[in-house]
């Protein structure tokens, strides 16, 4: 398995996408830092990246990847090797790519311009979203056996995990407007990957004030031990259950 996603690796590599994608977030993260006198607006803008553009291009690229692959798998899966390896070592392939490029594109700059509790909270839920959207899109790729199917799904996916999700949530909290409903907001945040990383970065900054009782309620949960163990288990359920839904699919399809 660990040979077969060191080739999968080396041929990431070859493609110099991940390059292009490292070179982009090395220059905006610089880039940012350099105009911003404050670092907390920095850190804002670059919060607004990687819990958009990451995950877009997590789930694109791992999407492409997998169709491109599907010769080599089919390959693979003739010869006397177990399914499950073939796909776990496609997924750590790609994945140890993303990471590698996030880890020198965002990391790097983060490190040396604001090496504090923000920002290793920032390069924490990047790392998990990398390793989160990867997996559902492996998830996809395995449900749709058309190409343009599965990316439009991704594309779909994309969309409600960053936008829709948001708005059904605001109609919610209107809607229900005169009933407590700060617990309920926390369950709903672990619903969605994308919202448990920004509520989680926030909360480092200290600008829970500007979001009232529900802030002070928040600041109390992630600030706390708890807090970052609910948070380090739910970004983990997100990244295992998808994985094994495309395992267990995959371990069936006939190819």
């Amino acid at each position: 398995m660990i040979k077969l996603s060191r080739y999968v690796l080396y041929d990431i590599v070859r493609s110099k996408i991940i390059l292009g994608y490292t070179l982009f977030l090395l220059i905006i993260s610089f880039s940012l830092f350099q105009m911003e006198e404050n670092n907390s607006r920095a850190m804002l803008s670059l919060l607004n990246i990687v819990l958009i553009v990451l995950p877009l291009v997590s789930l694109v690229f791992s999407t492409i990847h997998y169709y491109n692959s599907y010769e080599f798998i089919e390959l693979m899966a003739s010869q006397p090797m177990s399914r499950t390896k073939i796909l776990l070592s496609e997924y750590a392939g790609v994945s140890i790519s993303l990471l590698s490029a996030f880890l020198v594109g965002a990391g790097v700059p983060v490190i040396l311009f604001a090496a504090d509790a923000t920002g290793f909270a920032l390069l924490f839920t990047g790392c998990c979203l990398t390793l989160v959207f990867s997996s559902i899109a492996f998830w996809a790729s395995v449900m749709a056996r058309d190409k343009a199917r599965g990316i439009g799904l991704v594309l779909l996916l994309w969309f409600y995990f960053t936008l829709i999700y948001d708005g059904l949530v605001l109609m919610i909290l209107f809607n229900f407007s005169d009933y407590p409903l700060e617990k309920i907001t926390l369950l709903l945040s672990a619903l969605n990957p994308v919202d448990l990383g920004r509520i989680f970065i926030m909360l480092q900054m200290d600008i829970s004030a500007l979001m009232g009782y529900t802030g002070a309620l928040y600041k109390d949960f992630f600030g706390s031990g708890t807090g970052i163990l609910f948070t380090a288990s739910i970004m983990l359920l997100w990244m295992v259950l998808p994985l094994w839904l495309a395992v267990r699919k995959f371990k069936k399809k006939d190819l």
